[in-house]
């Protein structure tokens, strides 16, 4: 019988400022050596969650452990075993790429060839003797990330990675987080950006009202709540009757995007097949120039789940 051994485990997580419940009871298990996507609207809990899981805030009650270490009893040794990559960059962009990871490990007392090995993994060895400041943005992000390895974490903490970044960076710190967690880096992620999850999670948890809501794999997640059936309309004022049919034969709310001049809407009907919406719609006398029947985008999945109209940023 195979044990589990959980890098991040939190049990009724609990944190109240005023009169608002940011936490309220909030449970979390992260198996080693796996990536975590930890999804949620504004105001869930997200943020908070991370801050006490890193030891920036005390919960009010309830308990967490990471690393092996609890983070109320022992603060520092949690720290000795996480890193954390916020949103924003946080190198200085005074000193070169060598010089900042440099910096990074003398503080920590890592050996200098520890920079120089990071800078190759990282692709930025060509630039090392650069300003960060000359760095494009999925440089700097890359150094960053490269900043908090100096000393290998048990368990690595990131604040959407890729904000702000062209999909040819975007993918070169998917590779990188990938690389970490077939290493035995645990990851937890946090992000707005749902193919990221989709992605690089192993699980996601979506937390809503300060509390696991959902968890499950992508594909568990989407599986739940059935398929995205979308036609594209030959004509954007025949949006609306689409949609009418949409809504008759899936039970839920169709989205609508004028621009794509497409309606969609998630049903869990074993019964609807694209041939019966194609014949539906085309009984309704709305001409057509696509129409599918698909699993569900994470994003749709969120949107769904969460009960919001949209996401939020």
């Amino acid at each position: 019988m195979t044990t589990t051994t959980y890098a991040v485990l939190s049990e009724g997580l609990c944190k109240r400022y005023g009169d608002v419940h940011a936490l309220s009871g909030l449970d979390l298990a992260v198996p080693e050596g796996t990536v975590c996507g930890v999804l949620g609207p504004n105001g869930a809990g997200k943020t908070t969650a991370v801050r006490v899981l890193t030891t920036l805030t005390s919960p009010d009650s309830g308990s967490a452990r990471v690393a092996g270490r609890d983070v109320v009893r022992d603060p520092a040794g949690v720290r000795e075993r996480i890193a954390v990559t916020g949103q924003y960059a946080s190198v200085d962009g005074d000193l070169t790429g060598a010089e900042n990871l440099r910096l990074f490990a003398g503080l920590l007392r890592a050996p200098r060839s520890r920079a120089d090995e990071l800078l190759e993994r990282f692709g930025l060895a060509e630039a090392a003797g650069r300003p960060a400041r000359t760095y494009s943005g999925g440089m700097r992000r890359r150094l960053d990330l490269a900043a908090s390895l100096i000393v290998p974490p048990s368990v690595l903490f990131l604040d959407e990675p890729t904000t702000g970044l062209d999909p040819h960076s975007r993918n070169g710190i998917w590779d990188a987080v990938r690389g970490l967690a077939s290493q035995g880096t645990t990851v937890l992620l946090t992000t707005q950006y749902l193919e990221e999850a989709d992605r690089l999670a192993d699980e996601v948890v979506l937390v809503d009202g300060g509390r696991a809501a959902h968890r499950g794999t992508p594909a568990e997640l989407k599986a739940r709540i059935g398929s995205y059936a979308e036609v594209v309309v030959a004509e954007p004022a025949r949006l609306e009757a689409a949609a009418a049919v949409l809504d008759r034969l899936t039970g839920s709310l169709p989205a609508l995007d004028a621009e794509r001049r497409t309606v969609g809407a998630v049903t869990t009907d074993p019964t609807l097949t694209l041939p019966r919406l194609v014949r539906e719609i085309d009984a309704a006398g709305v001409p057509i120039l696509d129409a599918s029947l698909r699993p569900p985008t994470l994003d749709e999945v969120f949107l769904r789940l969460t009960d919001r109209k949209e996401l939020a940023a």
